[in-house]
């Protein structure tokens, strides 16, 4: 009872502070938001990509980039102008961040997934972390001697590390190359074996079984 009743008390207490929260915006306009991301915890090499997924950006679009850098293509032999010998067959990168807050979390461990599945033997290192960001907002109308206000909020965000090269396994959120392929194979035949054993139903099953019957019925009126 006393667990319910403290509950309780909060749950009334946070809705009056949104309603007063509330009624003091009505007077208010916001007017900017500045976003104070993290800091990459990962130490990187100086050519590292750092792909930043945002709540309206295109999956194929960020997926087509990734394979850009970090599938192995074969190139030419040498440049046209210099001498310099490129290694066929070598990717561009050898490791790619994927990094989101927000609404774009989600798409973003979406499309380190998918560069798996494209790009066989990666590592993988996941980081979270929070976003700060600052809201300023204005008064609709200065003369009422109303000061401007800034409001902080948490975001969370996610750090996600791809390499060709071996991480420490010791780290919390370290997955292995190949560690959930049996779970991708496991779900395709799921989905090959619906699409395939499904039986449909015949059409017009009962109404042939209805004709039948008016004809018998005919035949003895005759």
């Amino acid at each position: 009872m006393v667990a319910i009743y403290l509950r309780g008390d909060a749950l009334v207490a946070g809705r009056l502070t949104s309603y007063i929260f509330s009624s003091t915006m009505e007077n208010y306009s916001k007017t900017r938001s500045v976003d104070q991301p993290c800091v990459c915890p990962f130490s990187l090499t100086p050519n590292t990509p750092e792909v930043r997924v945002k709540d309206g950006s295109k999956i194929r679009n960020l997926l087509r980039y990734a394979l850009d850098r970090m599938e192995v293509k074969p190139r030419a032999a040498a440049h046209e102008e210099g001498g310099d010998q490129i290694h066929k067959g070598s990717p561009i990168c050898r490791q790619l961040v994927f990094t989101a807050s927000g609404k774009g979390v989600s798409k973003a461990i979406t499309c380190a997934e998918l560069l798996k599945r494209r790009v066989r033997g990666l590592h993988q290192l996941t980081k979270l972390a929070n976003n700060t960001v600052m809201d300023v907002w204005e008064p609709l109308e200065p003369a009422a001697g109303l000061d401007s206000l800034t409001v902080s909020r948490k975001l969370p965000a996610i750090w996600i590390l791809l390499s060709r090269d071996p991480l420490d396994h010791q780290q919390p959120g370290y997955q292995a190359p190949g560690r959930f392929d049996g779970l991708w194979a496991h779900a395709s035949a799921r989905e090959e074996g619906g699409g395939r054993g499904g039986h449909k139903r015949k059409r017009g099953g009962g109404g042939g079984a209805r004709g039948r019957g008016r004809s018998r019925d005919s035949k003895a009126d005759s």
